[in-house]
């Protein structure tokens, strides 16, 4: 950290101040508060014997040196200094160096410099040597931390090592180094060993980890770390970054391990390992063109579920892989894509849904006006071409399926005393190189031609300003009232099985429908002028004047098409119906770190919530809370009460129209990433349909104003997996972490 002054010395004169001056012939001598200062530095002592014609300085008593290029300082005894070579000798030294601040995620950080002390110190002009000495960012008398060696070498921005260090916690030690390298700068990387973790697991045994990371050159750099589990085997990790041009770059991740197998009562033991891959990256190729891709690849899912270390990735069952190329100019937009998405149906090996896209164009036009007087127009169109593929246990498809698709759009707009109304009308014509033929996949052409018309009208909204009471902290209140209704009608969609389901582009279904919502807006207006969405409830409600979909419904089957994945997530169709449930969903932020949502759909047909989406997170200060439930309800495919009823007990696969959940999420805690003292906190899922606690993640953490020590116990109980596992790290405050719990894996 470079000093500022506000009269520095010109380069090559000196600054000679002292109580008492004597000179004889080259030589001054300086007592009492003497001082000789440079454009570089600063040196302070009681005594300062100075020789201008050798331009060397030997200070006694309180010696103070004061860099100003890096802001480093040092004191000491007595000191020895040339001031053209920029080399000296301190003898009884300690000093100070300012501290790198790297505010990343899950790094304490400080702006306590680092301490160091020591026998004596060579200065040889940017680089200190200090021999027998010790480091620290802690305050003495009693550090928390110290890294002790015979000798250190520093540059200040640059990096610093230590030779045969001995790194001890309250003065017990706690690892042996032979060789300890630390960057200093803000860019450099060094080639290197990582510091080594140890953990624990029920299903694994003790944990032995160590890693190396690799700076190749300026453009790419590898980590590799190897993991020995006791019970389990070996497991390799590593890390791949590259930035092969100024406007290209890749991650590649590779992790897996050859499993031993866990072990069962009877003494076999159950494979489980596999290979985990992911693989990101970005491109401009210059006229507009650029790619981006993230590709992404999992063996089996039963090796997903027994060894990543996060509970959200455990649990998700899809992988997916995209590559894109594309350019953007006025109104068109040219996609070139290669896609695929495997969805894992559970563990057991090759049951899986998989979809490819290679490759697919596509041409889109954005709206774009075509006339401007009183009636305006605008036209659009999506267009595209691929190669699809389908695969799965049941059934799969050609290796290549032709798809083409083209749907051209025309729209208008009409505004009269606020009501906003929007008509448009689209053809769509679809071509498929196969199709379903009496349930089985057959090499016949089908051409799907539908047609589109429909209509947005945004009514007038109702408004009024109030003032808030003094309690909300609002200074006035406004409330609103927005009416919409959307009305569409497709039609042409004359063979909707024959279809082979892709994506969303084969859930479209004959339809007339109408679409009415309403919504209720309280804006509050702080004394500041700020203006926050107090509370907000939109409820909307989809009418069907066609309950057969064109004949595409099936009656005691689970039935997915646009129409209704567009209303809500939730599956509603497995009968003949007017109208979807009622959505609705209530929004509220009482204060600015407090908010509150509810989704549900209430289904006026079955009388009750089908399904809902609570949750509520609030931080103050040093306190902060997260709860939320989640529970859809248990609907048979075919009706039916009592005994055969399948909603008594486990439902059977088929029998229901989408799998019941109840599930209650909670987290509490106290504390921030960097606040003093102890933090602590906890999280917790719980299944109430399967009664069963399947994660839970305690941690403790201890913050001192110069590192950390954190504890974290987590249970993971679903699936494949019923694991205990204890995870702790240390953190120096500006430098790093060390141990096995991983930042993404911190509660705070």
């Amino acid at each position: 950290m470079k000093v500022v002054r506000s009269n520095p010395v010109p380069a090559g004169e000196y600054r000679i101040e002292a109580i008492l001056q004597e000179r004889e012939g080259p030589v001054y001598r300086l007592r009492g508060n003497a001082s000789i200062e440079t454009a570089e530095l600063l040196i302070e002592a009681e005594e300062i014997d100075f020789n201008e014609e050798m331009n060397t300085a030997e200070a006694r008593g309180n010696v103070h040196l004061l860099s100003f290029r890096e802001g480093e300082e040092l004191w000491a005894g007595r000191a020895e200094y040339h001031f053209t070579s920029q080399t000296g000798n301190f003898y009884e030294v300690r000093g100070s160096a300012p501290a790198k601040i790297d505010p990343r995620p899950g790094i304490l950080t400080t702006g306590q410099p680092f301490l160091f002390s020591g026998d004596w110190a060579e200065k040889i002009k940017d680089r200190y040597l200090l021999y027998r000495g010790t480091l620290t960012n802690c305050t003495y008398p009693n550090p928390w931390w110290t890294l002790d060696s015979p000798q250190f070498d520093i540059i200040p921005g640059e990096r610093a090592i230590a030779r045969r260090a001995v790194f001890r916690m309250r003065k017990v030690p706690i690892f042996y180094a032979p060789l300890f390298y630390k960057s200093l700068s803000d860019s450099e990387r060094k080639s290197g060993f990582l510091t080594p973790n140890i953990g624990n697991s029920n299903r694994r045994g003790f944990m032995y980890g160590l890693g190396y990371y690799w700076a190749i050159n300026r453009s790419y750099d590898v980590l590799y770390r190897a993991q020995y589990f006791t019970q389990r085997g070996v497991a390799h990790n590593v890390d791949l970054r590259g930035k092969p041009t100024q406007n290209s770059d890749f991650n590649f991740i590779l992790y897996g391990i050859d499993d031993k197998g866990l072990k069962r009562q009877d003494g076999t033991r159950e494979k489980q390992g596999g290979l985990l891959m992911s693989a990101t990256g970005q491109a401009q190729w210059g006229k507009g063109f650029y790619s981006r891709g993230v590709v992404n690849y999992l063996s089996n899912f039963v090796f997903r579920q027994a060894f990543t270390e996060t509970f959200n990735e455990a649990v998700f069952s899809e992988v997916n892989s995209i590559f894109f190329t594309s350019k953007d100019w006025s109104h068109y937009h040219l996609n070139v894509v290669f896609a695929q998405q495997d969805n894992f149906q559970d563990i057991t090996p090759g049951n899986k849904i998989q979809i490819r896209k290679l490759p697919r164009v596509e041409f889109l036009s954005r709206d774009h006006q075509i006339t401007k007087r009183d009636f305006p127009l605008w036209v659009s169109w999506n267009s595209s071409f691929g190669l699809v593929r389908r695969n799965q246990p049941l059934f799969q498809t050609r290796r290549f399926v032709e798809r083409l698709d083209f749907e051209p759009r025309v729209m208008t707009a009409l505004r009269w005393k606020g009501i906003h109304l929007a008509p448009y009308l689209s053809f769509r014509e679809t071509y498929y190189g196969s199709s379903f033929d009496n349930g089985m996949i057959r090499g016949e052409n089908y051409n799907r031609f539908s047609r589109e018309i429909g209509l947005d009208l945004n009514l007038p909204s109702l408004s009024r300003i109030y003032n808030a009471p003094r309690w909300t902290g609002a200074r006035q209140w406004k409330h609103s009232i927005e009416p919409r209704a959307q009305f569409r009608h497709v039609a042409g969609v004359t063979d909707f099985h024959r279809m082979i389901r892709f994506d969303e582009m084969e859930l479209v279904a004959n339809t007339t429908e109408l679409d009415l919502t309403i919504a209720n807006r309280l804006l509050a207006k702080t004394r500041s002028g700020e203006v926050r969405d107090y509370l907000s409830w939109e409820v909307s409600q989809r009418r069907f004047f066609d309950p057969d979909f064109g004949g595409a419904l099936e009656a005691g089957r689970r039935n997915v098409f646009l129409s209704a994945t567009q209303m809500t997530a939730y599956t509603f169709l497995n009968e003949r119906r007017h109208y979807s449930p009622v959505v609705s969903v209530l929004r509220a932020q009482p204060r600015p770190a407090f908010g509150l949502e509810w989704r549900t759909d209430y289904d006026p047909l079955r009388g009750k919530l089908v399904n809902s989406s609570a949750s509520a997170d609030a931080r103050f200060t040093n306190y902060f809370f997260s709860v939320g439930h989640n529970k859809v309800s248990c609907i048979p495919l075919l009706g039916g009460e009592g005994p055969a009823n399948p909603c008594r007990g486990t439902p059977a696969p088929g029998t229901v129209l989408s799998p019941p959940s109840n599930q209650i999420r909670s987290m509490v805690g106290l504390g921030q990433e960097n606040r003093r003292g102890w933090n602590a906190g906890f999280f917790v899922l719980y299944d109430y349909q399967t009664r069963i606690l399947q994660f839970v993640n305690t941690q403790m953490t201890y913050n001192t104003n110069c590192c950390a020590y954190s504890f974290q116990f987590r249970r993971l109980n679903f699936g494949a997996r019923n694991e205990n596992q204890f995870r702790v790290a240390f953190v120096i405050a500006n430098i790093g972490s060390f141990g096995t719990l991983r930042r993404q894996e911190r509660l705070f």
